[in-house]
């Protein structure tokens, strides 16, 4: 007989669960509010996780002033570069204006035209944002940028002002986010292939004795509808899925400059570098996109840790 307490296992929160179509997520920035003219986002990469040893100065905390062991993730963030600026007018992008010297990496990921048409910066738009890419030949991970759109925080002048100042300029990780910050991170999980129903939706083994297999559900459903349900268990794609961590804490920053060296999976960090506490979702060499955070909770924003080293 069926355990009656026990709820389904997998959850149809995510469906269907098939490998994601791009690397980099679409997301919607209106969510994320923000009041510094500023971008809300940055592209950045996966290094790899390790332990560290940080003074706690979390306010009521057991461990206040102690030194302490925490999981961390490292996270390098090479600048980033404007490469179109997006106007829209009635939620459909109505002006498009590309930026000029663009680096020649990106004609490995997008069609650029031979003569590129000077046009302003401006005009009467409801909203205005832009697409960036990563600098990421800087690094020893590959040589073709990610593209992203990006939105900027603050009003339609902030962010016209903004543009004009980084149009064609670096733009650094340290100008966006801060040590002490909580940030989003958006990207893919590691990618696991074709698995059973067993590690794909966490079903309990049958018992020993059973007939056609032990790995397996115990039923696919009813005679009739002569169908299978879309969520009854069964073996497929696993991992490879679009996924977001929420509130994760900044509490390190800073340029590398020979300091995190000979990485597992990775190497070396040769740009700027972001540690922050907890997982990250994704493998080494994994793009991803951080962003200020959705909705921020008291538990993470009063945390306070003070990085002495990594172990």
């Amino acid at each position: 007989m069926p355990t009656l307490k026990s709820p389904r296992h997998g959850s149809l929160q995510y469906w269907p669960r098939k490998r994601a179509k791009k690397t980099l997520p679409s997301l919607n920035w209106s969510a994320i509010k923000s009041d510094s003219s500023k971008l809300k986002g940055f592209i950045c990469y996966k290094v790899g996780m390790a332990s560290a040893f940080v003074k706690d100065d979390t306010a009521d905390s057991m461990t206040k002033g102690k030194k302490i062991i925490v999981p961390v993730t490292i996270i390098e963030c090479p600048s980033m570069k404007i490469f179109s600026v997006r106007f829209y007018k009635n939620g459909k992008v109505a002006k498009e204006v590309l930026a000029e010297n663009l680096d020649k990496e990106l004609k490995r990921v997008v069609k650029l035209p031979k003569q590129a048409k000077k046009t302003e910066l401006g005009g009467e738009f409801d909203d205005v944002k832009v697409l960036c890419y990563s600098s990421v030949k800087k690094t020893g991970i590959k040589k073709s940028p990610d593209l992203s759109e990006i939105a900027l925080g603050g009003s339609y002048d902030d962010k016209i002002n903004f543009i004009k100042d980084k149009f064609g300029k670096e733009i650094l990780v340290s100008e966006i986010f801060e040590k002490g910050n909580l940030v989003d991170f958006r990207g893919l999980t590691k990618g696991k292939g074709l698995q059973g129903p067993v590690r794909r939706f966490g079903i309990t083994l049958k018992q020993h004795k059973s007939e056609k297999g032990v790995r397996r559900p115990g039923s696919l459903g009813p005679w009739h509808p002569a169908r299978t349900t879309f969520f009854a268990p069964q073996a497929g794609q696993l991992g490879m899925f679009t996924r977001a961590m929420y509130n994760s804490k900044v509490i390190e920053m800073g340029k590398a400059e020979g300091k995190l060296k000979n990485i597992k999976n990775f190497g070396d960090v040769q740009t700027d570098y972001m540690i922050v506490n907890g997982s990250v979702q994704g493998p080494a060499k994994r793009q991803l996109l951080v962003t200020m955070p959705l909705r921020v909770t008291k538990k993470q924003k009063k945390k306070n840790f003070e990085l002495l080293e990594l172990r």
